[in-house]
C-alpha cells in the first residue's frame, strides 16, 4: 500500500517542483543579458549567434575561446540563438528548463537508488528552490552548470538503473560513459563524478563487499577525468585564466580554499549575502584557518566514526568535499575567492546529509511527522522566498552589480560592470565615477579592464588625448592587455593615423592571435596603408577563423578588385551578399565590377538592390545612373543623377554627368541650366565651362547659342588650363566661329591641331582640321 501510495504522489510530487521552480525563477523571463561574461558566450560572440551550422559546429569542437574546452555547451547557446536570437527571456527558459530537468532526475534518482520517497522528494526541492542555485541557472553564461549537471545526473542514472545482483550491465556501463563524456564536454568539473560512483557504491548502493573490482571498473572513468583535466588547464592556461604561484601562492590558495567550504556550508544554512563576485581577500586572520582547519577535521572524523551506522553522512560529506576540489582554488582560475555557482552539484551531497540525518534524529520525537511536516515547510517556504528575491537581482547588470557592492563590497568586478552598464543607459557621469572606483581599488592590477573602459567612454565622446592616456595606463599595467590595443588602435583610425592603428592591432595579435575581428581591422588599416598582401593575409586568416564573415569577404573582394582581379573580386562580393542578404557594399561592389564588365542588366539589378537597402547612398545612385548612360537610358540616367545630386549638392562629378547625359538625351536648354548652376558651385570647373561654351557655340538652336558668352566661358577655360589642353582650345575657336571672329578661330583650331598631334590625339586632330575647312569658309562649327 504504501509503495502503491508513493508511485501514486511521484507525478504530483515532480509537478510541484516544478511549480516551485516556476515561482522562485519566474522574474528570470523578464531578466536581461548582462556584461560578465554573457557577450563571451553570446552577445558578441559571432559563432553562436550564427546558430546551428556546420561550421558554427566545428568550431565548438575546436576552440579554447572562454578559457575552457566545452563543444556541447557552445552547441547548446548556438540552439538557443537558432531559436530565439538574441531574446534574453528564450535564454534563461532553456536554462530554467534544464534546472527542471534536473531537478526531476535527482528526485527519480534518489528514490530509485533508496527507495525513501520523502526523503528523496525534499533532498529535490531544496536543490531546486535554494538561493545558492539562483546563479547558475539565473546566469546565461553559467549554461554550462545545468548543462554539465544533466549529463551528470543521466551518467548516475545509467549506472545505477544496470547494477543488478551488485554487478553492471555492459550497455549501461557504455551509457554511463557516454553521458559522462558529454558532461565533461559541457563543463570539465564533472572530473570527480569517478569518485562519486564509488561514494554511491559504498551507500546506498551497498557494492563495498570488494573495493578493487569496483576501483577497476571505474578506470575507464578515471581516463576520460584524465585528459578532459589536462584539456582544460591548457585552454585556462592559453586564456589567461589560470593564475600564477607568483601572483597567487599556494599558501594563501590553501587558506582561501579551507575557508571556503566553510563558507559555503554558511551560505547554505543562512543565504542572506550571496553575491555574483566575492573578491578573493588578501590575507586571512590566522583563527580563520585554524577554525576552519579543525570545523572540517572534527566533521570528517565524525562522518568516519558513524559510517557503519549512518552511511549516508560520510557519502554526502565526501560528495560536497570532493566534488568541489576542481573549483575549490588550488588552481585559481580568475580572481574570485569562491562562487555561488560552483556549488550546483556539491550540494546534494550535504542536502543528503541534512535529510536523511534528521529524518533518523528524529525517531523517537513526540508527533513526529506534524514537526517535521513543519519544519520541512517553513524551510523550503524560506528558500523559495529568499531565490525569488535572489532571481530578482539578475534583471540586468546594473541591478546584479548595484547588489553585489551591498553585499560583497568594494571591489573592481562589481565597480567596473556596474559602471558600463550605466553608460551604457545613458548615466554616463554615474558610470565614470565607478570605472574610476575600480581603477582605484587595483591601480597595477594586470586585468586593467576599468582603465580600458574609461578610455572607451573618453574616446565615444571625442575626449582622445583622455582616452589616449587612459588606454597606455592600461598597456603600462599590462603591455599584453589586448583590449587596450584593440581600442588604442581605434583611437588612431578615428585619426587616420593608420601605421599606429597597424601596430597596436599587431600587438593585440600577439596577445590573442585567433581574434577574427582583429584580423579584419589590422587588414582594413593595411590596405589604408597599400600594403595589400599583407592586408590579404590577415583577411584570410580572419577568414578561416570566422569563415562566415561577410565584411572579411567584402574586404578581399576590396582587394582583389584593386589588384585587377576582377572575376575574383566578384566572387568574393557575392560571397559577402549571400552571407548577409541585406549588405549594401557587397551589391553595390558587384554592380560595379559587372559594369565595369560591361554587364549591364545585371550589374543594373545588384545596384537598385543596394540602393533598395541604403536610399542614401549616393555611391550606388551615381553607378546606376553610369550603367544607364552606358545603356542609352538617358533620360534615366538624369533622373539618376539629379537624384545624386539631392543627396550630395556639392558633388560637381555628378553635375558634369548629369549635364552630359541631358545633352546625349537632346535636352540641351535643361544641360545649359545644369552647366551654369555647377559654375555656380564652382566658377572655377574647367569641364563645365568647356561644355556650356560648347552648348552655346555649336548648338543648331540658335535661341540657344550665345557667340559672346562662349567666348567669356572658353577663354576663361584655357586660361585656367594654360592654353594647354586641345579639348579646350576647340570649344574657344567654336566660340570665336559663333562671334564672328574668324581668324581668331582658324589660329586658335590650328593650335589645337598641332597640340592633339602632339599629345597623340589623332581623333581630335582630324576634327580640328575639319573645323579649320568652315572657318576658311566664314562658317561656324554646328553640333
Amino acid at each position: 500500500m504504501k509503495w502503491l501510495t508513493e508511485n501514486r504522489l511521484f507525478l504530483p510530487g515532480c509537478l510541484v517542483l516544478a511549480l516551485g521552480i516556476g515561482v522562485g525563477f519566474a522574474s528570470l523571463i523578464n531578466s536581461d543579458f548582462v556584461t560578465y561574461d554573457d557577450p563571451t558566450y553570446v552577445t558578441k560572440n559571432g559563432h553562436v549567434q550564427g546558430g546551428l551550422a556546420l561550421r558554427g559546429i566545428a568550431w565548438a569542437f575546436t576552440t579554447g575561446h572562454g578559457g575552457n574546452w566545452h563543444p556541447l555547451t557552445w552547441i547548446s547557446h548556438m540552439l538557443d540563438c537558432q531559436l530565439y536570437g538574441l531574446k534574453p527571456g528564450g535564454h534563461h527558459f532553456t536554462s530554467l528548463l534544464f534546472h527542471v530537468a534536473n531537478t526531476l532526475l535527482l528526485f527519480g534518482l534518489l528514490r530509485r537508488m533508496t527507495g525513501a520517497f520523502w526523503r528523496s522528494a525534499i533532498v529535490a526541492a531544496l536543490f531546486a528552490w535554494h538561493p545558492l542555485h539562483v546563479e547558475s541557472v539565473a546566469w546565461i553564461a553559467e549554461r554550462k552548470d545545468v548543462l554539465s549537471a544533466f549529463f551528470f545526473l543521466l551518467t548516475l542514472w545509467a549506472y545505477v538503473d544496470g547494477i543488478k545482483n551488485e554487478k553492471l550491465k555492459i550497455k549501461n556501463y557504455l551509457l554511463a560513459l557516454l553521458f559522462f563524456a558529454l558532461g565533461l564536454m559541457s563543463k570539465p568539473m564533472l572530473v570527480t563524478t569517478p569518485f562519486v560512483l564509488l561514494l554511491l557504491d559504498y551507500w546506498p548502493l551497498k557494492r563495498d563487499r570488494k573495493w578493487p573490482p569496483l576501483i577497476l571498473e571505474k578506470i575507464p572513468f578515471f581516463v576520460l577525468a584524465m585528459v578532459s583535466s589536462i584539456v582544460t588547464f591548457l585552454a585556462q592556461q592559453r586564456g589567461g585564466a589560470v593564475m600564477s604561484l607568483g601572483a597567487l601562492p599556494f599558501r594563501e590558495r590553501a587558506a582561501n580554499a579551507l575557508i571556503a567550504y566553510v563558507s559555503y556550508l554558511r551560505k547554505t544554512a543562512w543565504p542572506d549575502d550571496l553575491a555574483v563576485f566575492y573578491p578573493m581577500s588578501e590575507s586571512f586572520p590566522a583563527w580563520q584557518i585554524a577554525g576552519a582547519i579543525i570545523f572540517l577535521a572534527a566533521v570528517t572524523i565524525a562522518v568516519a566514526l558513524v559510517r557503519r551506522q549512518r552511511g549516508y553522512l560520510l557519502v554526502g560529506w565526501l560528495w560536497f568535499l570532493g566534488t568541489l576540489v576542481p573549483v575549490i582554488g588550488l588552481v585559481q582560475v580568475g580572481f574570485q575567492a569562491m562562487a555561488d555557482r560552483y556549488t550546483y552539484i556539491p550540494l546534494v551531497g550535504i542536502f543528503i546529509m541534512l535529510v536523511w540525518g534528521i529524518a533518523d534524529l528524529s525517531v523517537r520525537w513526540p508527533r513526529r511527522a506534524c514537526v517535521l511536516c513543519g519544519m520541512t515547510t517553513l524551510a523550503l517556504a524560506a528558500c523559495l522566498v529568499q531565490t525569488w528575491f535572489q532571481a530578482r537581482t539578475w534583471q540586468n547588470t546594473v541591478t546584479l552589480f548595484t547588489h553585489d557592492l551591498a553585499v560583497a563590497g568594494d571591489n573592481l568586478v562589481a565597480h567596473d560592470n556596474l559602471g558600463t552598464a550605466l553608460d551604457k543607459i545613458g548615466r554616463t557621469e554615474e558610470g565614470i565615477v565607478h570605472l574610476k572606483l575600480a581603477a582605484q581599488l587595483a591601480p597595477d592590477s594586470p586585468f586593467p579592464f576599468p582603465l580600458n573602459n574609461l578610455g572607451w567612454i573618453y574616446a565615444r565622446d571625442g575626449k582622445s588625448d583622455i582616452a589616449n592616456g587612459y588606454y597606455q595606463a592600461a598597456l603600462r599595467n599590462n603591455p599584453d592587455f589586448s583590449p587596450a590595443h584593440v581600442n588604442l588602435a581605434a583611437l588612431f583610425v578615428s585619426q587616420k593615423r593608420w601605421e599606429e592603428a597597424a601596430f597596436h592591432y599587431q600587438q593585440s595579435l600577439r596577445a590573442e592571435p585567433d581574434e577574427p575581428d582583429v584580423h579584419y581591422r589590422l587588414g582594413d588599416a593595411l590596405v589604408r596603408l597599400n600594403k595589400l598582401d599583407e592586408a590579404l593575409n590577415h583577411f584570410q586568416t580572419a577568414l578561416r577563423l570566422k569563415p562566415d564573415f561577410p565584411e572579411v569577404e567584402s574586404q578581399i573582394g576590396g582587394v582583389l578588385h584593386t589588384l585587377g582581379k576582377l572575376d575574383a573580386a566578384l566572387h568574393h562580393y557575392a560571397e559577402a551578399a549571400r552571407l548577409k542578404p541585406d549588405y549594401a557594399h557587397a551589391h553595390l561592389n558587384q554592380g560595379v565590377i559587372l559594369a565595369q564588365q560591361a554587364q549591364y542588366g545585371q550589374a543594373s539589378l545588384h545596384l537598385l538592390r543596394a540602393i533598395q537597402l541604403e536610399p542614401t547612398n549616393g555611391i550606388a545612385r551615381y553607378n546606376l545612373a553610369c550603367v544607364f548612360a552606358s545603356q542609352g537610358r538617358f533620360n534615366e540616367a538624369a533622373t539618376a543623377f539629379a537624384e545624386v545630386i539631392r543627396l550630395k549638392p556639392d558633388d560637381a562629378d555628378a553635375r558634369e554627368r548629369l549635364g552630359a547625359v541631358l545633352e546625349q538625351s537632346g535636352n540641351f536648354a535643361a544641360a545649359i541650366g545644369q552647366y551654369r548652376e555647377m559654375i555656380r558651385f564652382n566658377p572655377d570647373s574647367v569641364e563645365a565651362l568647356r561644355a556650356l561654351a560648347a552648348i552655346l557655340a555649336t548648338n543648331p538652336n540658335a535661341a540657344l547659342r550665345n557667340g559672346a558668352e562662349a567666348v567669356r566661358l572658353a577663354e576663361r577655360a584655357n586660361e585656367l588650363t594654360g592654353h594647354a589642353d586641345p579639348r579646350m582650345l576647340t570649344a574657344l575657336d567654336e566660340a570665336y566661329a559663333e562671334a564672328g571672329r574668324f581668324e581668331d578661330a582658324i589660329k586658335i583650331a590650328q593650335q589645337a591641331k598641332a597640340l592633339a598631334i602632339s599629345n597623340r590625339q589623332p581623333a581630335l586632330a582630324e576634327e580640328a582640321a575639319r573645323r579649320l575647312e568652315s572657318y576658311r569658309l566664314a562658317k561656324p562649327h554646328r553640333e
